[in-house]
């Protein structure tokens, strides 16, 4: 008598398990920089953007519709600065981590970004790897600075120093002037570059002038001077 052979069912082949992406929100007014940093981050296996925004309002707009995991802003935006949208994206929506990717130097711009509530700070000019560094360990929860400016940031809290408090009593848009007339720039040029009128740029100018006690535009723009070169030796 011959036995059957016991029926084998075919198994299906299992489905590779589905990668979550980050998703991620670009605040920049440079369009070619967004649509740039859109492809690169759209060539990871981890990240994805979700959408961009040249302004404050649109990125407030953009955050309420999208969900997004991470947020990066630049400090120059039309309209309102950059370190102003990060309180604001802080105070509405205080667990969503952000991270500074700017061509501003750091050590202007890095604790008083930290201090407004962003993760991180990362310079444009910096390599592409250690910008998808920086995204990464921000979503890990951490903080991200480079290594200069950490080592920096070290050495200020273990010397017990406040770090900028020259600048401590300017608005954040007053030290972005400061620091482009610092860089050799104009009234109108200044004005150009943060999509302000000539008008405002020399309203806070004057401000400037007023809290450091000058008597003069030229005495603002000598100081101005000084202090990039000195925060950026």
């Amino acid at each position: 008598m011959k036995l059957k052979e016991p029926s084998r069912k075919l198994s299906a082949p299992q489905a590779e398990p589905k990668v979550t992406k980050s998703r991620i929100l670009i605040v920049d007014d440079h369009p070619l920089f967004r649509h740039g940093l859109r492809d690169l981050i759209n060539a990871e296996n981890d990240l994805e953007p979700c959408g961009d925004a040249e302004s404050a309002p649109l990125a407030l707009d953009a955050i309420r519709k999208l969900n997004p995991d991470l947020v990066i802003v630049d400090i120059s935006l039309k309209g309102t600065n950059g370190i102003e949208l990060i309180k604001s994206i802080k105070a509405e929506h205080p667990k969503l981590p952000m991270l500074v990717v700017s061509m501003h130097d750091e050590s202007l711009y890095a604790v008083r970004a930290l201090r407004a509530g962003a993760r991180g700070y990362v310079m444009k000019q910096e390599a592409l790897d250690r910008v998808m560094s920086a995204m990464r360990q921000v979503l890990r929860g951490e903080i991200y600075v480079s290594p200069t400016m950490s080592g920096r940031m070290i050495s200020e809290f273990v010397q017990g120093e406040t770090g900028d408090s020259i600048t401590d009593k300017l608005t954040d848009r007053e030290l972005e002037v400061l620091q482009l007339i610092g860089e050799g720039l104009g009234v109108q040029e200044i004005a150009h570059q943060l999509n302000l009128s000539a008008k405002t740029v020399e309203s806070h100018r004057a401000h400037i002038k007023e809290k450091f006690n000058f008597k003069t535009a030229r005495e603002v723009a000598r100081f101005a001077v000084q202090w990039v070169e000195q925060q950026t030796a």
